[in-house]
């Protein structure tokens, strides 16, 4: 359960309904996100944390499906169901196929495990690993 109600559409100030509307057209989607309608307490953060998502989430050098590779890999280390949920949806909607699914799964269980071992043993890093 949220720590904070969640402001649904009708019930936002104009400033929050600006936003929510971009987020609307933006993602061709009826809904907005419960993380949105929690942030919509602090418009000027909701505002700001929708324009971060949209410039970074935006195609670039990576393409949007391994951004959302990234997202999802981050979600799961740092424990945050909401995000692994939905980074897994919008995964999903960017054509990941159930083989990348899986192997992606494979792949951040590997990594936790060799953190772990390579943390738990106190591990120096080899000079040829190191950026010039």
């Amino acid at each position: 359960m949220a720590t904070v109600s969640l402001i649904e559409y009708e019930d936002a100030n104009d400033a929050v309904r600006a936003v929510y509307d971009d987020i609307l057209a933006t993602r061709k989607g009826g809904f907005i996100n419960n993380f949105w309608k929690a942030l919509a307490h602090n418009p000027e953060l909701l505002a700001r944390t929708w324009q971060q998502i949209k410039a970074v989430m935006a195609p670039g050098a990576l393409d949007p499906l391994t951004k959302e590779f990234i997202y999802i890999a981050v979600s799961v280390a740092n424990g945050c169901e909401y995000c692994t949920h939905s980074h897994t949806a919008a995964a999903r909607a960017k054509g990941m196929s159930p083989e990348q699914y899986a192997e992606l799964l494979a792949v951040i269980g590997l990594a936790h495990q060799t953190n772990g071992l390579v943390t738990t043993l106190q591990v120096a890093v080899d000079d040829a690993f190191k950026a010039d």
